[in-house]
């Protein structure tokens, strides 16, 4: 805590006007610090202001420890915030500065901190930094902290980010794990299936074709395909998320689409043949985006787990090293009106990110 103490003044001393102001205080202890990123909106492509306040929370920091800040443009008015300290890069600490809608305030009680973000990922971002803090003032070096935009939804910053690579040779990613490190993760593959049609009174069905036949036709064959099964990942799932079509009740439908999931668990080349064969002459499949399922590493002695979820790791293509998977929180309600984060887990997940830090730059040196 006189640490601390004395960096505010120093920062004072120098004018690093952050530290003076009482919303970027190096002061704020964890459950605070997530508060105030969770209070911050941050929507996906609304990302600017929780940049600025990351770039002004660290900014003093990579001065008074001989680092370095910057902002990666991603696109106008959104961007990365990547700070160094020492050279060379051997660990980057890693999660996504944008949310899902909707947006609501924090608040708190004795267990848990609430609030769009809270453990994806906004007291993940929180954990991180005061490892970092903590690091820095046990005077450890090689590590670093990059903040993307755009994970939830093409992971724009992760993307833009292996375009600039900074030599790092391992990246923990933060999502919501409980503390647990991830072994491996699904890939996701993700389709629109669209159906035509002619219309026709509803009355006289034999004078059209509804669409909306063919395509319920389609994903019923969709539904019966059988999906691959990982030792690791487990099975690979399909969820249809929409569906829509069709002009009024009383007229046979001309256009019908679904968007349709698939979790991955390995290579996607059979489920993608399969999909082609079920709806061959009745529907068209446009491909949206497919992210591969991913192994990770683990560090001895800390619990492991795999996720079902996809994360910003492919999107780096390995361009920041070798990738592990951490973070406070349950993804069961991320994205969710009840989004919250456990206090005892921040606090651990400081902890364990100083922890996998130091074991992996001990290992590099060896």
């Amino acid at each position: 805590m006189e640490r601390y103490r004395e960096l505010k003044n120093a920062a004072r001393a120098r004018n690093l006007l952050p530290f003076a102001s009482p919303q970027t205080d190096i002061y704020m202890n964890v459950f605070e610090l997530t508060r105030a990123l969770v209070d911050i909106e941050s929507i996906t492509n609304n990302e600017e202001r929780a940049g600025n306040y990351l770039y002004d929370y660290l900014a003093p920091l990579a001065a008074l420890y001989d680092g370095r800040i910057e902002r990666i443009e991603v696109e106008p008015r959104r961007f990365n915030v990547f700070a160094q300290w020492g050279d060379p890069l051997v660990v980057t600490l890693s999660t996504h500065i944008d949310t899902v809608p909707p947006f609501f305030t924090s608040r708190e009680d004795a267990e848990f901190i609430w609030g769009r973000g809270a453990c994806d990922t906004k007291g993940i971002m929180a954990s991180m930094i005061k490892a970092v803090e903590a690091l820095l003032a046990g005077g450890h070096r090689g590590f670093g902290l990059l903040f993307v935009v755009g994970e939830e939804r093409n992971s724009a910053g992760a993307y833009k980010a292996a375009l600039t690579p900074r030599g790092s040779r391992y990246i923990i990613n933060g999502e919501p794990t409980e503390n647990q490190l991830a072994l491996g993760s699904k890939g996701a593959l993700r389709y629109e299936v669209c159906a035509t049609g002619k219309m026709a009174h509803s009355a006289y069905p034999e004078l059209g074709e509804s669409a909306i036949n063919k395509l319920l036709d389609v994903l019923a064959d969709i539904r019966r395909i059988p999906l691959p099964v990982d030792p690791l990942l487990g099975p690979s799932t399909l969820n249809i998320g929409t569906l829509a079509g069709g002009r009024a009740p009383n007229v046979i439908a001309d256009e019908a689409r679904a968007d349709i999931m698939i979790r991955l668990v390995g290579d996607s080349s059979e489920t993608k043949a399969a999909l082609e064969r079920a709806a061959a002459g009745r529907a068209e499949l446009r491909e949206i985006i497919e992210i591969p399922a991913v192994r990770l590493g683990a560090v001895g002695g800390i619990p492991t787990t795999v996720v079902a979820f996809t994360t910003d790791i492919p999107a780096f293509h390995g361009a920041w090293g070798e990738p592990f998977l951490i973070g406070p929180g349950t993804i069961h309600v991320a994205h969710t009106l009840e989004e919250r984060v456990p206090k005892a887990q921040l606090t651990e997940a400081v902890a364990l990110y100083q922890r996998i830090v130091k074991e992996l730059c001990k290992s590099e040196s060896k």
